[in-house]
């Protein structure tokens, strides 16, 4: 995800009224001023493709999967995303009865919600998908991107399943509706536990109802239990966007 040039429209305001005139600089002193921008920037995200068989297709369109890697499959060769969970399946001739999409970061960056909605709108006008069924999971980084995105695009999901990632408890409030299952291992001494722990209790504190799969002998790599378990891909077949 390339940032390359950046174009910004943007207007100026003074809260204690008026606008700035050209050339007329505002008196001495104090001023409490604000600023309201739109900034728009070019991102780049390559990504794996797995479409299901025709014949399975729902009248309402297949779900959509995203599918987040973590930071040893970020670069520039797209069969590392095919190293671990749902791509790794796939790969290996698993056919899903839904839409998976696995795109991949560039080397030393990270998931920004902005350029993963971009992708998703692309891909609902692109797709025979249901704009209702879409879903994010991924695991360590792309975890913390999960969880990230759905605090910063909740109406647009069906639900999230990151595995060993974490996230702001302060964004709980924003996640009461929407279906959320998280996986790590308790012996995870990349990222804690209790990273994952704090935003899980904050959404049911706040009213939602996450539910928190712990594999109690597992350090970092609590994907291969998750992604192995059948349970997770019919918890994401039945997730359907909260009607608001």
């Amino acid at each position: 995800m390339t940032s390359r040039r950046s174009v910004v429209a943007a207007m100026a305001a003074l809260s204690a009224g008026g606008a700035l005139a050209a050339g007329a600089p505002p008196a001495p002193g104090e001023h409490t001023q604000r600023f309201d921008g739109v900034v728009s920037r070019k991102v780049r995200l390559p990504y794996l493709l797995w479409m299901p068989e025709p014949a399975q297709r729902p009248a309402g369109g297949w779900p959509l999967v995203i599918f987040l890697h973590g930071s040893g499959e970020r670069g520039n060769d797209l069969a590392r995303v095919k190293a671990n969970g749902p791509p790794k399946y796939a790969a290996a001739g698993r056919r899903f009865p839904f839409v998976l999409v696995a795109p991949q970061l560039p080397a030393d960056q990270v998931w920004q919600s902005d350029a993963l909605d971009a992708l998703i709108s692309n891909l609902l006008e692109g797709l025979p998908v249901d704009a209702d069924r879409v879903l994010i999971t991924g695991l360590s980084l792309g975890g913390i991107g999960a969880w990230r995105y759905a605090m910063d695009y909740p109406q647009r999901l069906a639900g999230i399943a990151p595995v060993c990632g974490g996230g702001d408890p302060g964004g709980a409030p924003r996640l009461v509706r929407l279906p959320i299952w998280a996986f790590h291992g308790a012996r995870d001494d990349v990222v804690p536990l209790a990273a994952e722990q704090r935003v899980v209790d904050a959404v049911n504190a706040a009213g939602g109802r996450a539910k928190f799969t712990v594999y109690p002998e597992v350090g970092h790599n609590a994907w291969d239990p998750a992604y192995a378990d059948e349970a997770l891909y019919a918890w994401l077949l039945a997730q359907r966007r909260p009607r608001r």
